[in-house]
């Protein structure tokens, strides 16, 4: 059993853009209330600029391993133990690891079938669709559910314990649902790629 750190995506490189823009609002008259709001959005987004190459390092050993110790974690980050650990829980506060999951087998516990479901919907007012999503978080089967552009409206990634299991949730439960107008699916016949997380460029 392997434990991942989840990381939330870095932001890009916006920010000098960002406070080329705020430099020009700042001056303004009358903009005081935009100026604070944005000053709090960019102070916020200004936390990229304090990761350096020892933090990208903590972050991609933590993402490949959850339960690394702060020790080793230490010596591949090639600092001591102490500022290891206050790095580690600064990234924490800062937002940048989201939790640590253990990363189950599930055909080991039962779950023989993986597949995607292609889910559109008869309305996409902003009501409807958050409906349907608080539906979706009430379906143990279902475990990643993403609205999507294009022709279809979610993209609900599932798991059952067989095939009679699934049909059974897509008949009785997923198609059953309000404002559900159709449905497609496609069984998961091999895993090529599954690696967790987001590329951390550690230099």
């Amino acid at each position: 059993m392997m434990v991942y750190a989840c990381l939330r995506p870095i932001p890009g490189k916006r920010l000098a853009i960002d406070a080329l823009y705020l430099r020009h609002f700042i001056a303004q008259p009358g903009q005081e209330e935009f100026n604070a709001a944005y000053l709090i959005f960019l102070k916020v987004h200004m936390e990229h600029q304090k990761l350096d190459s020892i933090d990208l390092r903590i972050l991609s050993e933590l993402q490949a391993n959850g339960r690394i110790t702060n020790v080793e974690l230490s010596r591949r980050a090639k600092i001591t133990a102490p500022p290891c650990l206050r790095r580690m829980r600064a990234l924490e506060k800062a937002g940048y690891i989201r939790g640590y999951h253990a990363d189950l087998d599930a055909k080991r516990l039962g779950y023989e079938v993986s597949a995607y479901v292609f889910v559109g919907l008869s309305s996409q007012a902003d009501g409807d669709l958050k409906r349907f999503e608080e539906q979706v978080r009430s379906w143990p089967e279902v475990r990643e559910c993403y609205m999507l552009s294009g022709e279809v409206d979610f993209l609900l990634k599932c798991v059952a314990k067989d095939l009679t299991s699934f049909q059974a949730f897509i008949t009785n439960t997923l198609t059953a649902a309000k404002n559900v107008a159709g449905v497609k699916s496609s069984l998961v016949i091999r895993p090529a790629k599954r690696e967790p997380g987001v590329p951390v460029d550690v230099k």
